[in-house]
């Protein structure tokens, strides 16, 4: 049966190179706000931060149809649709999951591409030479110095501001998984990063863009909003000054608290939420 409720949950959805933890600020601060949030680890990084750098192995080992279940399973579970959010990758996998029919709305800070967005930045390429340069990082997880680190995720943050970040939250990344991103389109057919960007039944979108980002910059979010040509409400904004990694950037709060009151207006919620929309 159909029926219109408030949404209740948060799910938070992390990016390549971290973990939930990522989430921690913004865990507690929607918590206060009464909301029940979750942070789900995909499959094999259910452990902390510390374990999957002495062990990478399941990094290598995980695949985006694997993420993409552990997250719809979560959400299958609840009485109602969540609000989905998600940083970098995770907001590549926000929009795959709004697309399947899940979440009351979302929002994409910083996004990944889907496919299809063939933007390549030159700051893109430069953050991501590490994965790349080496074919046999297709099997591997892969991990960056500080100094790539920096580069990528913390370009406007102080060396003292940086490191610390560096040492809580970094792990290493599937090669596969990047390594598969940008040959999807490349191959015939739909790949595990496809959305329907005609999908009129998916729920509202929000990009956020950090005007400084080197790993996904303004470009690759404007051009990936360029590609939906649905009538279901799809926005971008922009904020100066801020670097790739805003979850935990100094004003943080303000991001978190400008993505919630954009999802508390524009959330709708017309199915339970173990009843994804065909879309």
């Amino acid at each position: 049966m159909r029926r219109l409720t408030k949404p209740d949950t948060i799910v938070l959805v992390h990016g390549f190179w971290v973990t939930p933890r990522s989430w921690e600020h913004w865990i507690t601060r929607y918590e206060a706000r009464g909301y029940r949030v979750l942070a789900p680890a995909y499959p094999g990084y259910d452990v902390e931060v510390e374990a999957l750098n002495a062990d990478p192995s399941p990094i290598a080992k995980v695949t985006i149809p694997q993420i993409i279940e552990r997250f719809e399973s979560v959400i299958r579970e609840l009485d109602s649709p969540p609000i989905i959010m998600g940083h970098s990758a995770g907001g590549a996998f926000t929009q795959i999951m709004l697309d399947h029919g899940y979440g009351a709305c979302g929002v994409a800070i910083n996004s990944a591409p889907t496919e299809g967005v063939k933007v390549l930045p030159l700051s893109q390429l430069k953050a991501t030479f590490t994965v790349f340069k080496d074919p046999s990082n297709r099997h591997k997880a892969v991990g960056l110095t500080h100094e790539q680190w920096h580069y990528a995720f913390t370009n406007t943050f102080s060396e003292e501001e940086s490191r610390p970040l560096y040492e809580r939250y970094h792990i290493p990344a599937s090669g596969s998984i990047l390594w598969g991103s940008v040959l999807a389109n490349l191959m015939p057919g739909p790949q595990d990063a496809w959305v329907n960007y005609n999908n009129d039944a998916r729920a509202p979108l929000l990009f956020i863009s950090g005007s400084e980002d080197h790993l996904m910059p303004p470009s690759v979010q404007k051009s990936n909003l360029k590609h939906y040509k649905s009538n279901t409400i799809t926005e971008i904004t922009e904020f100066p000054g801020r670097a790739h990694f805003m979850p935990a950037q100094q004003g943080w709060e303000e991001i978190a608290d400008y993505a919630l009151e954009w999802a508390e207006r524009h959330a709708v919620s017309k199915t339970p939420a173990n009843e994804p929309v065909a879309g």
